[in-house]
């Protein structure tokens, strides 16, 4: 059973890439939301049926390969491990939201948004299976080509502008990560992570120069794919310009795999260089900061709600800094908690563009009279962004500032609490502009969302709702694992 659920997060998309195209072009229009939705129903029962396999064997890892006999000496392997099972399932999640959003949203180029989401799938899949640093970068590639088509699949000005934007940021990251990946070919003869943990771990290279500046390089790169600051820029042009059901995927996703994971990677190969640590808590505190600032000045729904993930990936960055196993939990947990929360905001403003036809907050105001369950749902999202107990998004905080804490960054832990006043202002700010006072004369005869929007809206309303309740439950079992 585990090897079906491993093998098909690499064949599954690849297959429904296949079978779509095989069909004619109006019958796939037609039914795109059924094969995309097939895909990433597949991810999330593979993800969840792997995770309760892995569980039952103590949290082991398991190794597979597909076309090749990985028992060959030097071979490559795919591995599954309860982490990566953890951001498959995330990817899952938000690929399915994205699809009930696209019903709606998307009504041209629907054959073109089914097979880039599933190639996207495959991307962001292997980034996460893949055992060796330039495979890593491969997928990464074929996520970072995925992005930019889907950004400007609709070919207007704005599409064309926030997808070149992201290309020329993402081929920047790709240059600083290929010359760090020739820099630890040099000095170590592989790319492999098991031959590169072990050679960092005996202290000898992590006083070459050589492997310090790629060291520096694979950072400043995953934090490209992040949008941490100061690399941020291209983040609020992509997220206004696309489709918003290709919005939900970059914030919700995307920048979690193609960055947060390459810099836990990262971490993990460098785990001796106290100075990566430092990197990481000056760029998680300037992008909490910054980001909430710049959120505070934008006049456009999606734009506050990008610059709100440019805030929040800080938070990641802060608990990876801490390197103990405590950040590591709190960086995975504010990655669902972000996931969750942050695709209920995008969802939202689907919701709002298709009844209200606008996202510019001043043209918006008093919807909550219209649209009360879009507005409800957009308020748990705020509580859980802003970290209000018993949301999804307290407890993950609260497990960043106890592994800050604990790990003697007290002035750090201080600082992300404070910074939590930042993230209600801006929110509520924006709730207010769209949804409460007296409603506008223009937006009289708007009525709530339906359809599969609504329905994306309500389920991750629940989960943030639900999963905050239950987490200390969750809490325990990591616990009695050890974990905690």
């Amino acid at each position: 059973m585990l090897s079906v659920c491993a093998h098909g997060f690499i064949l599954a998309p690849i297959a429904v890439v296949l079978i779509y195209n095989l069909l004619g072009r109006d019958f796939a229009r037609r039914h795109f939301v059924w094969f995309a939705g097939a895909g990433t129903v597949w991810q999330l029962g593979s993800a969840f049926a792997a995770f309760a396999l892995l569980w039952r064997t103590g949290g082991g890892s398991y190794r597979f390969s597909i076309f090749w006999d990985m028992r060959a000496p030097g071979a490559a392997y795919f591995e599954l491990s309860t982490l990566k099972v953890f951001l498959l399932l995330m990817i899952g999640l938000v690929s399915l939201v994205s699809v009930l959003v696209a019903r709606q949203t998307i009504d041209a180029n629907r054959s073109s948004y089914a097979n880039l989401l599933m190639i996207l799938m495959l991307g962001m899949n292997g980034m996460l299976l893949v055992t060796d640093l330039f495979s890593l970068y491969v997928f990464m590639e074929v996520t970072g080509i995925c992005c930019f088509v889907m950004i400007a699949m609709f070919r207007s000005r704005a599409d064309l502008e926030g997808a070149f934007k992201y290309l020329v940021m993402s081929e920047m990251a790709s240059i600083f990560l290929l010359t760090g990946f020739a820099f630890l070919f040099m000095r170590t003869g592989s790319l492999r992570y098991e031959d590169l943990q072990g050679l960092t771990a005996t202290g000898g290279l992590l006083e070459d120069r050589l492997v310090g500046v790629a060291m520096v390089l694979l950072l400043s790169g995953f934090s490209i794919k992040t949008g941490a600051v100061p690399f941020h820029s291209w983040l609020p042009d992509a997220h206004q310009s696309a489709d918003t059901s290709v919005s939900v995927l970059l914030s919700g996703i995307v920048i979690k795999i193609a960055g947060v994971y390459g810099l836990m990677t990262v971490c993990r190969l460098f785990e001796g260089f106290s100075s990566m640590r430092t990197v990481l808590a000056v760029l998680g505190a300037v992008s909490i900061l910054a980001g909430a600032l710049l959120a505070a000045r934008q006049g456009h729904f999606k734009r506050v709600v990008a610059y709100s993930s440019v805030s929040q990936m800080g938070y990641i960055l802060l608990a990876l800094s801490t390197g103990t196993t405590l950040g590591l939990i709190g960086a995975l947990a504010h990655i669902l908690s972000h996931a969750v929360f942050k695709t209920t905001l995008f969802a939202n403003a689907a919701a709002l563009h298709e009844q209200a036809g606008t996202l510019e907050l001043d043209e918006m105001g008093g919807l909550e009279e219209r649209m009360p369950k879009t507005a409800l749902s957009s308020v748990i999202a705020f509580l859980s962004l802003a970290g209000i107990p018993p949301t999804l998004g307290f407890w993950s905080k609260l497990l960043i500032l106890l592994a800050l804490w604990q790990s003697g960054k007290q002035g750090l832990a201080a600082f992300a609490l404070l910074a939590s006043i930042f993230t209600s202002a801006y929110m509520l700010r924006l709730q207010k502009k769209a949804f409460f006072g007296h409603i506008r004369d223009s937006l009289t005869d708007v009525r709530e969302a339906t359809g599969t929007v609504l329905a994306a809206e309500l389920l991750l309303t629940a989960l943030t709702v639900l999963i905050g309740c239950a987490y200390p439950f969750i809490l325990s079992a990591l616990g009695a694992q050890g974990l905690l």
